[in-house]
């Protein structure tokens, strides 16, 4: 699709009608994103013209000040159209959320420039000593971060790490546990590594990236992951529950879109040896109306206990009971998508199985969807642990 189609979309419309408007868009061209392994740059530079990878942050601080229901429609949108821009858009927003918590000039400057793209990883695979350069403090960081989703397209990535000291042994907080730091590394700072030969969520460009003894200045570091700033309620909200919320909202709207993939194919194909259409078929009616209640009942409990988490932050802290519900109602949406989905790909049957299916790369982008640790397993017993009253890890709620 020529570009000038992306440049066409209305600037004054709302981000629901943007949204909607990329959504054939990117159902076009998801091909060529799968091809590629990663987003074409084109589409990139226009969601995030569009406000749509800084869906998380205040708009003081750059961002286009949803709350976290907006945002989980948003990407739901969009996935309904292609499930790879939309997780890069939720892992955009979740970056540029996270950076916001530096609450500093410089950081606010580049996220309040225009277009601005973002990526990050959270997980503490780096190490940073701390460093001075040219009169200028800051860190001397050096790891290698998995998933980065959307980075090579991005201007701006952080990668979490433990403070270090010069041998290599990690620092202690007064609490006596490892000091976690987000430096945001400038994208000529970065190399990738060609990790990205994968199942599915392949257009999302998901590989491995790396920095090598790369200083990064102390204003460009954040502290903590979403624990140093409790000035609004968006930053109050559970920053892991905004993580796992994008991941439910690419499912659902991933498997919202195979349903509307199975509808167009079940009203002409006739299976092989019938009269029927799939449509007329008794076990087709069962499975579709299986697989709607799925969909529909994951993302009933998803959004109720988004709404309920919300409510909590404009009050205040958000206790620990909604936090468990959210993580819970995520887990629980991600696995309801999945099952609606696995029917109907089945349902489709061997038309389903050629890669000119949207139906086979819908299957294959929600299984990948279901391996990331923030919707993973130890989500069910963590919750269950709480609703017993047993002791639990909740540093990831």
């Amino acid at each position: 699709m020529p570009a000038d189609t992306i440049n066409s979309l209305d600037m004054k419309a709302t981000l629901f009608e943007r949204a909607e408007a990329w959504r054939p868009i990117l159902a076009a061209r998801a091909e060529e994103a799968e091809v590629g392994r990663k987003l074409p740059q084109d589409i990139a530079d226009g969601l995030a013209r569009d406000g749509l990878y800084g869906l998380c942050h205040p708009e003081r601080d750059g961002g286009s000040g949803t709350t976290p229901i907006e945002y989980a429609e948003l990407i739901e949108t969009l996935a309904r159209g292609d499930a790879a821009p939309a997780w890069c858009a939720f892992i955009a927003s979740t970056a540029a959320f996270g950076m916001a918590f530096a609450d500093n000039a410089t950081v606010r400057e580049l996220l309040c420039r225009s277009g601005v793209k973002t990526a990050g990883v959270f997980a503490p695979m780096g190490r940073a000593v701390e460093a001075e350069q040219d009169g200028q403090k800051g860190y001397r960081v050096t790891g290698r971060w998995a998933w980065g989703s959307g980075s090579q397209n991005a201007d701006w990535v952080s990668g979490g790490c433990f403070l270090a000291d010069e041998a290599g042994q990690l620092i202690m907080s007064p609490k006596g546990g490892p000091i976690q730091l987000a430096p945001i590394f400038a994208a000529d700072q970065i190399s990738f590594v060609d990790t990205w030969h994968v199942t599915g969520l392949k257009g999302t460009g998901s590989t491995d990236f790396e920095v090598e003894d790369v200083f990064v200045p102390a204003d460009r570091v954040t502290t903590g992951f979403g624990r140093t700033r409790q000035d609004e309620a968006a930053f109050r909200f559970p920053a892991f529950g905004l993580l796992s919320i994008g991941i439910a909202a690419v499912a659902l709207g991933a498997a919202r879109g195979a349903m509307d993939d199975f509808y167009d194919l079940a009203g002409a194909k006739k299976p092989s040896g019938s009269s029927k259409t799939l449509s007329e078929k008794a076990l087709t009616h069962r499975d579709v109306a299986i697989s709607e209640a799925d969909i529909r009942q994951g993302r009933a409990f998803f959004f109720e206990a988004i709404e309920a988490a919300w409510r909590a932050a404009q009050a205040g802290p958000v206790p620990l009971e909604l936090r468990r519900d959210l993580r819970l109602a995520t887990t629980s949406a991600v696995q309801s998508a999945k099952r609606a989905v696995d029917r109907v790909y089945e349902l489709a049957g061997g038309t389903a199985v050629y890669s000119q299916s949207p139906i086979q790369r819908r299957f294959r982008d929600i299984h990948v969807a279901t391996q990331h640790i923030m919707v993973g397993a130890s989500t069910w017993e963590t919750t269950g642990r709480l609703y017993l009253g047993q002791p639990a890890d909740t540093a990831m709620l």
